[in-house]
């Protein structure tokens, strides 16, 4: 119900005599969607999804039947159409259009570079992860960017804060690689650091022991294979996680090594991580270097000094992810930039 008069006053601004010099600069777009079974799905529950594209991009948007009428600045409305469009045919292809995509669609309408992914034109970037479960594609500029590392570098380190899909996307191309058979062995890491707590003695054995710390790698995983797979990977030793001390001694052959919350490694475990490297494998070491929680008074972490010592080193990637690039729910982003203020 308060929809309705925002829209009502958009409408009239359009149309209002002393707007009438600004008319050149604004447009108008007709859409015609064919498949009308998916325009439930397309406009969301009482039409969420076009108050969202329309909050975001200052256009108006009226629908009537399979037609959507949109109206506003000229750059805007050449957006929402290619935002439209696109989640029109991801809704024909099974995938599930939900806030955050239609977020994501919107920050990328903006990308020139990233302009067949959004609208659907012929021969777009390959950059996508096919895994048992779903189809994933870049929700950010900087996503695509390091999505195409992942396909193609030995090591790649990823820095951002927490929300830009650094550890997600890296599961993901790991199962990926996982079921196609070009690696053997998907081994999940991190530091057993706590985030400025002291947790004291935990009960059990030594999975029950560590699983706490790598439970965000749990939750990647069963996003992207089912259930049942993860359970008997893991059961066989094909998908191992485990805190990064067990890395030592060992040589990672055709295996796909991921270090998580890498900021809280020394720079003696950083340098035992990477050196583990091995024939056939890649490693990917994901963390936010604002973030640090080591213990003890040496706050230089691994992850930094890795960094410092190996960017530009041939077969060796960085990516830096910003608050600009958060893909949960969009206060994630303004939170994020309020801590990295210059108060931080």
């Amino acid at each position: 119900m308060a929809r309705k008069p925002d829209r009502a006053e958009a409408q009239a601004a359009l149309n209002h005599p002393e707007d009438r010099h600004d008319h050149a600069r604004r447009a108008r777009a007709e859409v015609d969607f064919d498949e009308q079974a998916v325009l439930g799905a397309l406009f969301g529950e009482f039409d969420a999804n076009l108050v969202q594209i329309e909050n975001r991009l200052g256009v108006y948007i009226g629908a009537r039947g399979n037609r959507v009428v949109i109206e506003g600045p000229e750059d805007n409305v050449a957006r929402a159409r290619d935002v439209l469009k696109s989640m029109h045919d991801k809704l024909l292809t099974g995938q599930v259009v939900d806030a955050g995509l239609i977020e994501s669609l919107i920050a990328m309408s903006n990308e020139p570079t990233l302009e067949g992914i959004i609208t659907g034109k012929p021969n777009p970037p390959s950059v996508m992860i096919r895994t048992r479960r779903k189809t994933i594609v870049p929700r950010s500029m900087m996503q695509a960017e390091y999505m195409l590392q992942l396909q193609r570098e030995d090591i790649i380190f990823a820095l951002g804060p927490a929300g830009t899909g650094k550890t997600y996307l890296a599961v993901a191309q790991a199962v990926s690689q996982l079921i196609t058979g070009s690696v053997q062995r998907l081994i999940l890491s991190r530091p057993a650091v706590e985030a400025g707590e002291r947790l004291g003695f935990l009960p059990g054995d030594m999975k029950e022991k560590v699983d706490p710390y790598l439970r965000p790698l749990y939750d990647a995983l069963y996003d992207c294979m089912p259930p049942e797979q993860v359970d008997r990977r893991l059961a066989s030793g094909e998908i191992e996680i485990a805190p990064i001390a067990f890395m030592r001694g060992r040589t990672l052959a055709d295996a796909f090594v991921i270090l998580d919350e890498a900021q809280n490694t020394t720079r003696e475990q950083m340098k035992m991580f990477l050196t583990r490297f091995g024939q056939n494998s890649r490693m990917v070491v994901c963390g936010d270097p604002r973030q640090v929680d080591i213990p003890g008074g040496d706050r230089m972490s691994g992850l930094a000094d890795a960094v410092t010592r190996l960017e530009g080193v041939e077969s060796i990637g960085v990516t830096r992810f910003t608050a600009a690039d958060v893909v949960r729910h969009p206060i994630v982003g303004r939170i994020v930039e309020a801590y990295e203020g210059p108060d931080s």
